[in-house]
């Protein structure tokens, strides 16, 4: 009776042992992945300082991972940030705030006092004291929470910022005056903001009621103040402490463009829906299939939605 477990046993004691060399044991010898311009070798000091950031427990209370609903951190890291880390310090739980560009934002003095009396710097702090840490451990772990992401602090606060993003401008294929622009861009909201934004952008999507910072509405006037510029930035850069993304690591510049066009020809308050953006009659689109390229491109898209309405699901990109 037993010999008949015997093979069955086997096979899944292999299929088991195949599973844990291929998804554990082998990626750390096939898997390099290129470290980023933000990845951090450190030097002896602050790897002596990461040695105590781990044995003193500060993983467990303290992130080092910035994700797109809480960019009020900073900057979000990137996997090729991680390179040099090991083993990584993500952590599991924020009890703390996350460190992940905490480099720079203090003097070392500021830290030293931190470490060893929380409360006289952060009144209120549920962080135990570390004062019985040796000088040249305290001197170490002041190096190493100087080193968190002061290289990526240094590089987004000189590039992400609609001043610099006028260059942009000069380089533009895209005409966002155009209906055939904002057409594509229509279709590229529908896909991939209107389940935040809503099908019009009136903040009323499907998600937008399990989401603690709402999601805005394009109705709103001082929108009307946005010039293309500050169009592309906001949806490049998305916004810090909320659920929108970075769209710059997600959709290419010409698709960024194309939502550029679409979100000009939303209505502002005190402005009306045309009654055909409202129904999307397909027939309508039908007929504007026959204006030539040429007309199409000529045309506002503000006037194209009035006469025709835009296409149901039109344009493309991801």
């Amino acid at each position: 009776m037993n010999k008949n477990y015997l093979l069955p046993g086997i096979v899944v004691l292999l299929s088991f042992s195949m599973i844990i060399f291929s998804t554990v044991l082998l990626p750390n010898f096939i898997f390099k992945p290129a470290p980023s311009e933000f990845a951090v070798k450190y030097t002896p000091l602050e790897a002596k300082g990461r040695k105590i950031y781990l044995r003193e427990g500060c993983v467990y209370c303290h992130s080092q991972f910035v994700r797109p609903q809480d960019r009020d951190f900073g900057p979000l890291v990137m996997a090729g940030d991680y390179v040099y880390e090991t083993p990584n310090v993500l952590g599991t739980i924020r009890t703390g705030p996350d460190l992940s560009n905490e480099g720079g934002k203090h003097p070392d003095a500021w830290h030293i006092a931190h470490f060893k009396n929380p409360r006289t710097t952060t009144p209120g702090s549920v962080m135990p004291p570390f004062v019985y840490l040796k000088d040249e451990e305290m001197k170490a772990l002041v190096a190493y929470v100087q080193s968190l992401g002061k290289k990526r602090i240094v590089k987004y606060n000189r590039i992400y910022h609609p001043d610099e993003l006028e260059k942009v401008l000069e380089k533009r294929k895209v005409n966002v005056d155009s209906s055939a622009a904002a057409n594509a861009g229509r279709g590229i909201f529908q896909q991939n903001c209107a389940t935040c934004h809503g099908t019009h952008g009136l903040g009323n999507g499907p998600n937008a009621i399990a989401i603690a910072k709402k999601p805005a509405n394009f109705s709103r006037p001082f929108f009307k103040d946005y010039d293309d510029v500050t169009w592309f930035w906001r949806i490049t850069e998305g916004v810090p402490g909320t659920r929108m993304p970075q769209w710059g690591k997600l959709l290419t510049e010409e698709q960024r463009w194309y939502l550029v066009a679409f979100l000009k020809t939303l209505p502002r308050e005190n402005e009306v829906y045309p009654k055909a953006y409202e129904t999307l009659d397909p027939e309508r689109w039908n007929e504007q299939q026959k204006i030539s390229a040429a007309e199409l491109n000529s045309q506002k898209p503000a006037m194209i939605i009035e006469t025709k309405g835009p296409p149901p699901g039109a344009g493309g990109g991801h």
